[in-house]
């Protein structure tokens, strides 16, 4: 049973990965990680030497298979590439970001939070006015 190939269905999903090795490491442990037969990873390791460039190709690549559900994103790496982050409008897949080890979670640099705290203060005015 554990040589069975796992079939894709179209409820199956998976969670990509843009982060440093210590948390795509714990991701991976838990069981996140995926090779498909291409050799095509859901993750991509961020250190001192990955360029932008291949920051940017993943998340582009992670953004538009269609496989993938959720995209987890250290902060410290979605700000090197805030751009694209935030023209992200799509709900599928969700981009979340997510604290590493040496970069502790900002929730003002979070774009995902602020245009949830745009919504809520736009609907609340909104049912003032009624």
């Amino acid at each position: 049973m554990a040589n069975r190939p796992q079939i894709r269905t179209a409820a199956s999903a998976l969670i990509a990965m843009i982060a440093d090795e210590d948390t795509v490491v714990g991701f991976l442990l838990a069981g996140v990680g995926n090779v498909d037969l291409r050799r095509k990873t859901n993750y991509l390791i961020v250190d001192s030497k990955t360029t932008i460039k291949q920051i940017e190709d993943a998340f582009k690549e992670f953004t538009s298979r269609e496989d993938i559900a959720i995209v987890l994103i250290s902060q410290y790496v979605a700000n090197r590439i805030r751009f694209l982050v935030d023209s992200h409008n799509k709900p599928i897949p969700a981009i979340l970001e997510i604290p590493s080890k040496d970069h502790p979670y900002d929730p003002a640099q979070d774009s995902v939070l602020s245009r949830v705290k745009n919504l809520v203060s736009v609907e609340s005015v909104a049912s003032d006015r009624r």
